[in-house]
């Protein structure tokens, strides 16, 4: 899986518009994608992430050095999110938005405690809403968001919101199934830039509007675990950089 989760694929420039809204662009220090860990990098044309990353990066002003292709920049990616799980203090902590699977997060883990540097984790906060990336194994040697925190020494704060796929009513949570017409209003919308994050979700393999990992976001900026379409509309307004 070169190309990560097509439910990713609308969900990237998604959550970097939600953060862009709201001038936190500097605030993120990591982003990983493509974290199928050993899988061969595809072409660019195909590498549906990258697209919605860079995209998101011209559009909105954030720093190209803090996001990483893990099928091509592992070891660049590997040392960006060690450094900042081990400087993280009371005053400085890391929250770490869990969208992908945990092999990756778990590695980083792993170098931080052997190297003597465990006590940062008690300012890592991990937020999740998936038992699909809490525990899957794309190998039988790869481990689970658990037991990276049992190798942290349950130093590690763990956060679960409610399931953010509502696709059993379109007008809920951020997984409208194949009925997009809850997300017209991004379509129709008079910023491109919020109707390039429409076309984005078009590009999702089984015709599916999915943006879950979103609600996470959502949730951390606003505290509403119950973000829905009509939320975020009125979340995003005129525009991402506008208003």
């Amino acid at each position: 899986w070169p190309t990560g989760d097509p439910d990713d694929w609308g969900a990237v420039p998604a959550i970097l518009a939600t953060l862009a809204k709201v001038d936190l662009q500097d605030k993120l220090v990591h982003f990983s994608y493509n974290n199928f860990m050993e899988a061969p990098a595809g072409p660019d044309e195909e590498n549906q992430m990258k697209i919605g990353a860079d995209g998101s990066i011209r559009r909105w002003g954030y720093e190209a050095d803090r996001f990483f292709d893990i099928t091509t920049s592992l070891d660049e990616a590997k040392e960006n999110l060690r450094a900042e799980i081990e400087k993280s203090c009371s005053g400085d902590p890391l929250y770490f938005i869990h969208m992908g699977l945990s092999e990756f997060f778990y590695q980083e883990v792993k170098e931080v405690v052997d190297a003597g540097n465990e006590a940062s984790l008690a300012f890592v906060y991990i937020v999740s809403h998936s038992g699909f990336n809490d525990t899957h194994l794309r190998r039988d040697y790869h481990h689970t968001i658990f037991e990276a925190m049992e190798y942290g020494g349950g130093r590690m704060n763990y956060h679960k919101i409610k399931d953010q796929n509502g696709k059993w009513d379109p007008d809920l949570l951020w997984n409208s199934g194949k009925d997009f017409s809850p997300w017209f209003w991004m379509r129709d919308h008079p910023d491109p830039d919020v109707r390039w994050i429409y076309d984005r979700m078009l590009v999702h393999a089984g015709g599916v509007a999915d943006i879950s990992d979103t609600g996470m976001i959502y949730w951390l900026l606003t505290g509403d675990e119950d973000g829905n379409p009509d939320k975020f509309r009125e979340f995003i307004g005129g525009g991402i950089l506008k208003d």
